[in-house]
This record gives structure tokens, C-alpha cells and sequence, in this order.
């Protein structure tokens, strides 16, 4: 399994950590004052969007000060008893492995839901209160009213956005490392596109860099909707999040909104939003199949009055939804299926036509080529190949083309 380049690269040393100097500064005087046993505030919360360092900081400070790093994500371990269980015994208990003291770093602590977590903020508290060890925690927005108690016992750091030259640098020195050839252009395309998220822009990297030697400006194609996904995000939100399903249509007069690549981020992140109620996963997930039969109802019979219902059932049937848990912030994905569609795109054209040659030759439609005679052609190919080369030259398909399908692109 590939190693994601978010990990493999991340730094390993404060200075090797990229921008928010100023917040860096800030870090590392309040853990030196600790580490001297004098420390000001017991706790540290760094705030500030996704992908801007706040845990790749304290990474690489747990490297380089020869600490032990216990790390645990607050809106996972949940309520109370998940966090003492997880987190308090450390906080009292010396550091192993001959390391020098420990850090606890806490991410996502906005994650946390006063009513739905009972408990976890208090304990979060009492935690800031008996450690003997510095703790961090980070968060994406701190000034939730819930989180005015904890901001008053932590020193605030802020962590803004990269500047595109710096996430040019940090794509450029990685390619270096990976052996890839990458026009500029195409780095500060995708610097541009992650509206300063550094691990946004990794990613897309490693997407389209997949199996190249050489990235250029055709390749940016597999990042087709990247453009919109940041809008994305807050269209995503305003359906799932919403209060009353009213709310949750008026993401239907945004301009060219594409409803069937809403339907698809709706469908990843159902679960991350609505979890861990699962009539509210349930009820989301039976309103999106719904709307998605009328579509294809609606495709196959021209009649397209019937959008409407689809429209309707993926926005205000899906934020119908019962028993849905109070809001709480969630890092939505990328939807997988548009990325699989993307890093195939080369195959399926390939195989299509082919496809298309063979179902001139047989008399049929190139999807029965597809789904009933290409995969016994490549049973064949894998079992007698000199067979298959007379089966393929029959086909008046050129031999070395379904070789590429087959071998190529790993049928």
C-alpha cells in the first residue's frame, strides 16, 4: 500500500515546518518554558483552517525535543469517559523509552459536542489542571461559545492560511524526492486551487502523480472539481447541518450548481455528519436513492419534470432525516468515486473503444462487449495467449491494444 505523501514528507524539525512564523515563535517559547518547569499557561490551543501545520508542528517539536508524543483526536474518543481512559493516566505517568518528558497533543477539540460528548469539555478542563506534562490542542474555529472556558485556560496561537509560494515550495522539493518532473504551472495550479491548505495540495499531488515520471497541464484534469470544492464543502454543510429542511433547499438557486456532483459528496459524507445515529444515516441514505431514481428515470424518459423530485429529495429529504445528533464540525472527503473515475479515465476510454469495434463485429451493444465477451477474451489471453491473438485478430481489434488494457491497466 502506497505511503500517503502527507505522512511521508511530514516535517521532522520546528524550522522545516513551512509559514506562520510568528505562530511558531509563539509554540516554541511556551514549550521551552515548560520544559524549564515554569510554564505560563498548561495548555496551548492552536487554531486555524486545515492544512496550515498545527499538528505537523507539534510533530516535529515531539522529534526534535526527544519527547514522547501521545496523540489522540478529541472528537473521536468523544465523551468523558473515552478521554480519561485515553488520555489522564499519560498525563501523570513518566515517559518511556529513556524519552526526555511528554507532549499530548488533543486535535479537533471543536469536534467535541457539550450535549451529545457529555462530559468531554469538562474533563478537557480538569486535564489543563493536573497535567505535568505540556498540552496541546488544535481547532479549526475556537470561538464557539461552548469553548469559552477552555480558550481562558489555554494560550491562544493562530495559524493562517499558506501563501501560494510556500506550498510551491513544499509540492516542488517533494517531487524532487519522488523522482517527478513537474511544470510550474502545474504546482502553482494546484497551490492556487487548495485556498492554503498545504495537505489539500499534497494530496492533489500525489493524485495525479500517480505512476508519472512527468506531471503537466493535461494531468490538472484529474483534479476536474477541485476547482469547486471548497465551495463544495459549504454546500455539503448547509444540507446536512441544516436546522429545518426549508434551509437545506436554499443551496438550489446557487448558479450552476451540478446536483449530481452534490449527490455524490451528499453520499460520502452522509455517514461522517449523521454518525453515530444510524436511523438519521438511514433516513439520508433512502431520501439520496430515491432522488437518484427519479434522475435516471428522468434521463432515460426525457421527462424531466421529474427533477424536481430529485432536487427536492436530496436536499430537504435528506436533511429530513429523524433523529439526527446536534451539529458539530466534521472534515468532509473528497468523494472516492470521482477520484477512482478520474485515475481511470485513460482505461475506460480505451476499453470503450474496443469495445466498440468488437460489439460492429458481433452485432451487439458495446456494454453487453463489456460486461459479457471482454472478460472471457482476458481469460483467454491469460490462459493462451496464441488463442487470444486469433480471437483478437478475428475481432479486427489490434492485438497490442487489448494487450495494453490488460496489462497496462490491470484488468
Amino acid at each position: 500500500m502506497q505511503v500517503p505523501w502527507v505522512e511521508k514528507y511530514r516535517p521532522t524539525r520546528i524550522q522545516d515546518v513551512v509559514g506562520n512564523d510568528k505562530a511558531k515563535k509563539e509554540f516554541v517559547a511556551w514549550l521551552n518554558k515548560w520544559l524549564a518547569g515554569k510554564p505560563g499557561k498548561k495548555a496551548a490551543l492552536l487554531f486555524g483552517p486545515p492544512g496550515t501545520g498545527k499538528t505537523s508542528l507539534v510533530h516535529a517539536a515531539a522529534i526534535q525535543y526527544n519527547l514522547e508524543l501521545l496523540e489522540a483526536n478529541a472528537s473521536d474518543v468523544r465523551n468523558s469517559s473515552g478521554l480519561e481512559r485515553r488520555i489522564k493516566r499519560a498525563l501523570m505517568e513518566q515517559p518511556l523509552f529513556g524519552k526526555r518528558a511528554k507532549i499530548i497533543l488533543l486535535d479537533e477539540v471543536d469536534g467535541i459536542n457539550p450535549r451529545e460528548d457529555a462530559g468531554g469539555l469538562a474533563m478537557i478542563m480538569e486535564f489543563i489542571k493536573v497535567t505535568r506534562f505540556p498540552l496541546v490542542l488544535t481547532a479549526n474555529d475556537p470561538w464557539n461559545p461552548k469553548l469559552r472556558n477552555l480558550r481562558e485556560q489555554c494560550l491562544l496561537i493562530r495559524f493562517k492560511p499558506l501563501g501560494i509560494r510556500n506550498i510551491v515550495s513544499v509540492l516542488s522539493e517533494i517531487c524532487k524526492k519522488e523522482n517527478i518532473v513537474c511544470d510550474y504551472e502545474v504546482l502553482r495550479a494546484i497551490a492556487e486551487q487548495c485556498k492554503g491548505d498545504l495537505r489539500a495540495a499534497i494530496n492533489d499531488l500525489q493524485a495525479i502523480a500517480s505512476g508519472k515520471r512527468r506531471i503537466t497541464i493535461e494531468d490538472l484534469q484529474v483534479l476536474g472539481y477541485r476547482a469547486k470544492q471548497a465551495d463544495m464543502f459549504e454546500i455539503v454543510r448547509t444540507v446536512l447541518a441544516a436546522k429545518n429542511p426549508e434551509y437545506a433547499k436554499s443551496v438550489l438557486s446557487i448558479p450552476s450548481l451540478d446536483y449530481e456532483i452534490l449527490m455524490q459528496w451528499l453520499s460520502e459524507n452522509i455517514p461522517y455528519q449523521y454518525s453515530p445515529s444510524l436511523q438519521a444515516i438511514a433516513d439520508a441514505y433512502d431520501a439520496l436513492s430515491l432522488a437518484d431514481i427519479f434522475l435516471q428515470r428522468a434521463k432515460r424518459t426525457n421527462e424531466w419534470s421529474l427533477l424536481s423530485y430529485t432536487l427536492n429529495l436530496m436536499t430537504f429529504g435528506v436533511a429530513a432525516a429523524r433523529n439526527k445528533p446536534p451539529f458539530r464540525f466534521v472534515k468532509y472527503q473528497f468523494p472516492r468515486k470521482l477520484l477512482i473515475l478520474s485515475k481511470t479515465k485513460k482505461y475506460r476510454e480505451a476499453r470503450k473503444s474496443v469495445a466498440a469495434v468488437i460489439a460492429k463485429k458481433c452485432h451487439v451493444s458495446t456494454r453487453t462487449v463489456i460486461t459479457e465477451i471482454l472478460p472471457f477474451l482476458i481469460i483467454i489471453y491469460k490462459a493462451d495467449k496464441e488463442l487470444a491473438k486469433k480471437l483478437i485478430k478475428f475481432f479486427d481489434v489490434s492485438f497490442r491494444t487489448f494487450e495494453n488494457i490488460v496489462e497496462k491497466y490491470k484488468i
